[in-house]
C-alpha cells in the first residue's frame, strides 16, 4: 500500500483549497497512490491523528472546494521545534506515517510550514526514513523568496483593488475636505498595500498614497503630504500597510495590538484607526474614514482571480507530479513566462532556500517620496488578478463545500 497525505497550515487564502484539490485530482488521473489523505488542522492536527480519507469520499462532495475559500481541511500555527531540541514530535510522526503506509507528505504553507517540510525532510533523510515531504506555497503576503508569486496573492490583490475603487468613489460625493485610509495586511512586507495601484478612476491612480513597510514611515512627512494634496483636491485617499514602521523599527500598529501570536509575531492592527487620531488631532483634516480590510482579505472567494486559482490547483497538480520522480524536500513555486500575454509555469526549488526567509517588496518599485510605488508594480500585479472565478450560485449566494467530517475531531 502507497497513500499520501495532504494538510494546510497558517493563515487561510481564497484558493488554498484549489492546492489541495490539485493533489487530489492529479492522483485520480495518475492513480500513483493508493489513497490521499488529509491532515486536519495541518501539522498539529496530524500528531493528534487527526486524519481523513479522501479517497473514500464521493468526489461530487469534494470537488466544490476548488471555489471555496479558507482551509477546507483546518489549519494550525505551529511551529515545529529542531529535532536537537525535541525528538518526540518526529518519532511520534513517522509512527503515524508508518501506520497510515503514507509514503508523501504534501504541506500546503508560507514560510513557517515551509520550515516544517525542510525539518521533516532532512530527518527523513538523516534516519533514512522512506517517506518524501514536499511543500506547496500559499500565502496571500506574497513574500516568498525566489518564486514570481505566491498563490492567494493575486485573488487579495484584486479583493483590495476592488475595495479601493468602490470606497474611493463612496469617499468623493460629499464637497467637504475629507481623507480615507485604508488599512491592508503585510506584516513585513508591502505587497498587499503596493497593489492597490491598479486601481485606476478614468486612467488615474484612485488612491494617492500608498505607504509600505519597505520605507520609514515619518509622521511628520505623512502629514505634509496629506495637507499639501488637500489644498489640491477635496478628497485624500491612503493606502497603508498594518507593517508600516518608524525608522527606529517599531510597528505603528503595535500601539493596538492585543498580543503575540504562537510564533512571537506582534497581532497587528489598528494603523489606520491610529492615522486617523493623528490627522485629526493636528488639524490636517476634519473628517477621515477608516477601513481595516483584515480576514476579507484572504477569504473573498466572489472577488477571487481565476488565475490565481488556475495557478493553485496547477501547484497542487505539479506537487503530485514531482513526487512520482522521487523528489522530496523541495516546494513548488511558479515561475513567469511572460507579462503579454501572461503565462507561468511550476517549477521545483528546495524548502532550504525559502524557509524563514523573506521575499521584500522592491525598492526600486517605490517612488522618491516613499509614499507610492512606480508602473512596475502597475505591470507586475495586473495580470494576476484577471478571470472571474467560476463559483455556483445558490440562493443568491456562492455555494461552497464544508466537509463536515473534517471538524468533528
Amino acid at each position: 500500500m502507497k497513500n499520501c497525505i495532504v494538510a494546510q497550515s497558517g493563515g487561510p487564502t481564497s484558493v488554498i483549497n484549489a492546492s489541495a484539490m490539485g493533489v487530489l485530482e492529479a492522483n485520480i488521473n495518475s492513480n500513483h497512490y493508493d489513497n490521499v489523505y488529509a491532515g486536519i488542522n495541518g501539522i498539529e492536527g496530524i500528531l493528534n491523528k487527526h486524519i481523513i480519507n479522501l479517497s473514500s469520499i464521493a468526489y461530487d462532495e469534494v470537488k466544490g472546494l476548488r471555489y471555496t475559500p479558507s482551509s477546507g481541511l483546518g489549519s494550525c500555527r505551529y511551529k515545529l521545534k529542531p529535532f536537537e531540541k525535541s525528538a518526540e514530535e518526529y518519532i511520534k510522526l513517522f509512527e503515524i506515517l508508518e501506520e497510515y503506509e503514507i509514503k508523501t507528505f504534501f504541506y500546503i504553507g508560507g514560510n513557517d510550514s515551509q520550515d516544517t517540510v525542510h525539518k521533516f525532510s532532512i530527518y527523513a533523510k538523516e534516519h533514512n526514513k522512506d517517506v518524501k515531504f514536499i511543500g506547496i506555497p500559499k500565502t496571500i503576503d506574497n513574500d516568498l523568496p525566489i518564486m514570481d508569486h505566491t498563490p492567494g496573492f493575486g485573488s487579495a490583490a484584486k479583493l483590495i483593488a476592488t475595495s479601493v475603487l468602490e470606497n474611493f468613489l463612496d469617499a468623493s460625493v460629499y464637497p467637504s475636505k475629507g481623507v480615507f485610509i485604508l488599512e491592508t495586511m503585510g506584516r513585513d512586507t508591502g505587497w498587499l498595500a503596493a497593489s492597490a495601484c491598479i486601481a485606476t478612476i478614468n486612467g488615474k491612480p484612485a488612491a494617492d498614497f500608498i505607504y509600505l513597510p519597505e520605507v520609514a514611515f515619518d509622521t511628520e512627512k505623512f502629514l505634509r503630504d496629506v495637507s499639501k494634496k488637500l489644498t489640491e483636491k477635496n478628497h485624500v485617499f491612503v493606502v497603508v500597510s498594518e507593517g508600516i514602521r518608524t525608522k527606529e523599527g517599531k510597528f505603528l500598529g503595535e500601539i493596538g495590538a492585543t498580543g503575540l501570536d504562537k510564533f512571537g509575531h506582534a497581532q497587528l492592527g489598528g494603523v489606520c484607526a491610529y492615522l486617523k487620531d493623528l490627522i485629526l488631532t493636528t488639524n490636517t483634516a476634519e473628517k477621515v474614514r477608516v477601513l481595516e480590510l483584515s480576514t476579507i482579505q484572504r477569504c473573498a472567494m466572489h472577488c477571487a482571480s481565476q488565475t490565481d486559482i488556475d495557478e493553485a490547483f496547477e501547484v497542487g497538480k505539479a506537487a503530485v507530479a514531482y513526487s512520482i520522480d522521487g523528489i522530496s524536500g523541495n516546494m513548488i513555486g511558479i515561475r513567469r513566462l511572460s507579462n503579454t500575454p501572461y503565462t507561468s509555469e511550476p517549477f521545483a526549488l528546495e524548502t532550504a532556500k525559502v524557509a524563514n526567509n523573506i521575499k521584500y517588496f522592491p525598492k526600486e518599485w517605490i517612488n522618491a517620496e516613499g509614499n507610492n510605488v512606480t508602473k512596475e508594480a502597475y505591470e507586475y500585479t495586473l495580470p494576476l488578478i484577471m478571470g472571474e472565478p467560476k463559483i455556483s450560485i445558490e440562493n443568491g449566494l456562492p455555494k461552497y463545500t464544508f466537509l463536515e467530517e473534517a471538524f468533528k475531531f
